[in-house]
């Protein structure tokens, strides 16, 4: 590697650091003041155009408010202000000095669980409201378990309206107290990106979204709370993008052969690092073949002066073009991995789904899996369960999964799959389940056991029709 290639990767290295992104979600029971909460945590960090507040402010007075309702901020389907709820998931880009956000404002409906394992699907931290006068309820354990349930490594428990209950110290408290002792019972503490240990997976803030205490600035009703706002504990939880904890894996996109008279025996594959680190010289297998080489080059777009600058190394979630040593026969859809960290290879997959779709998901039902950059056939082979949030009861053998159930499944693919467990690998430990006639997504997908003290679900379902789908 030239001394320019290891300037431009230290520069690069230096620009990412600077402002690192965060991806978070909120949820929360009706009318515990979710939207009210994003609106002004947009409001009081300046991340509202004037035009858009404007618009707030005119729709506030059209129905007789005199201040401004900054739940209009992220409420913006006709339906939801008419019923004063959030329905869909909206998603707000703003940024501060220290940190870049995506936030997603997801429902608190029952009805409307699709949406929130949606929104927090990509989050890397969820804010879980709390009416301080209702205190912990159904909608709170169940928005705690689809937390649990996509491994968010972090949670922050919002008390809010703490401003109708005087502020008192002991409510918060005893809120804290209650929400804290049922996410033991989920087994998540200490749950963490890529599986890894954190010491706090919830942290616990008294708010007021309506009157602005804690949100951006500290409250001066609560003295007894030395904690950080909301805002200052978004900028500061560590984000992890499983650069050391987790093995390198590079599902190819794109096959790159110019064949110019410039570059005539070019051979590259695009794609985007879902995790770890990829190395000049690391020894690589390419799944599902198993066929083996070293990489040979890596070649990175707009990191320094030129169009592509070779480096010699890069880390997700960057998009690079990998070379090899050897020409191997390599597709979209397969998977180049650390030959010493190679995930398991499998046309057999048991997962939690959460079934998105009106459409039922049946047994013997024949679905397309996507799983990163590839999709096969597949056959739904059993339902073992069904989990019911509000408890985390297994309901054995349901026969069909409906819109917004969460389950167990077994899949049997066509092909191959590597496939990483969702508990070691978010990003290639999961999968959607498609349907091939017309391409609607049907479920969402996580590989491996549910919670951590999932118990084995019964194994009592008929054998599903295979014809025409012989694998």
């Amino acid at each position: 590697m030239t001394s320019t290639s290891n300037s431009a990767t230290e520069q690069f290295a230096e620009r990412l650091s600077a402002t690192t992104l965060l991806r978070f979600a909120t949820a929360g029971s009706v009318d515990d003041g979710k939207s009210t909460l994003v609106g002004r945590l947009l409001h009081d960090s300046k991340s509202v155009l004037t035009d858009q507040l404007e618009a707030v402010e005119h729709a506030s007075r059209s129905r007789g408010q005199e201040a401004p309702d900054l739940a209009l901020l992220t409420d913006g389907l006709r339906a939801e202000r008419e019923q004063g709820i959030t329905i869909d998931v909206a998603y707000r880009y703003f940024a501060t000095p220290r940190r870049r956000f995506i936030l997603a404002d997801t429902p608190g409906h029952v009805q409307y669980t699709r949406n929130m394992v949606t929104g927090a699907s990509t989050a890397e931290l969820a804010v879980v409201l709390v009416d301080a006068r209702n205190g912990v309820v159904e909608q709170t354990r169940r928005h705690a378990a689809v937390a649990a349930l996509l491994r968010v490594p972090h949670v922050v428990l919002a008390v809010n309206k703490m401003d109708l209950v005087g502020y008192a110290e002991p409510v918060f408290a005893a809120i804290a107290k209650e929400f804290t002792a049922y996410a033991a019972s989920l087994g998540v503490p200490g749950w963490g990106s890529g599986g890894n240990p954190q010491e706090n997976w919830c942290t616990a803030i008294p708010i007021s979204a309506l009157a602005g205490d804690n949100v951006v600035e500290p409250s001066a009703h609560m003295d007894w709370y030395g904690g950080p706002t909301v805002l200052e504990y978004l900028e500061t939880v560590p984000v992890s993008h499983d650069l050391a904890d987790c093995p390198a894996r590079f599902p190819v996109q794109y096959v790159i052969r110019p064949q110019s008279a410039e570059h005539p025996d070019y051979r590259g594959y695009a794609g985007q690092i879902a995790s770890g680190v990829l190395r000049v010289g690391d020894p690589v297998t390419v799944l599902p073949s198993g066929r083996t080489s070293t990489i040979e080059g890596i070649d990175a777009l707009g990191v320094g002066v030129d169009a592509a600058t070779t480096v010699d190394l890069a880390w997700a979630p960057q998009s690079v073009t990998v070379r090899l040593a050897d020409d191997i026969d390599i597709s979209r859809g397969d998977l180049i991995a650390p030959t010493a960290q190679l995930p398991g290879t499998t046309q057999d997959v048991e997962a939690t789904v959460c079934h998105v779709a009106d459409r039922p998901l049946t047994v013997g039902q024949r679905v397309l899996l996507k799983h990163t950059t590839r999709t096969v056939k597949a056959i739904v082979k059993d339902i073992p369960s069904r989990l019911t949030l509000d408890d985390l009861s297994q309901h054995p053998a349901p026969g069909q999964l409906v819109a917004n159930d969460i389950g167990r499944v077994k899949v049997r693919t066509a092909e191959p799959l590597a496939l990483d467990s969702y508990a070691d690998s978010r990003h290639t430990g999961s999968f959607l389940l498609i349907d091939p006639a017309d391409g609607t997504t049907l479920s969402a997908g996580m590989a491996g056991d549910a919670f951590a003290d999932a118990a084995t679900a019964p194994d009592a379902s008929p054998a599903a029709d295979d014809e025409g789908w012989d694998f």
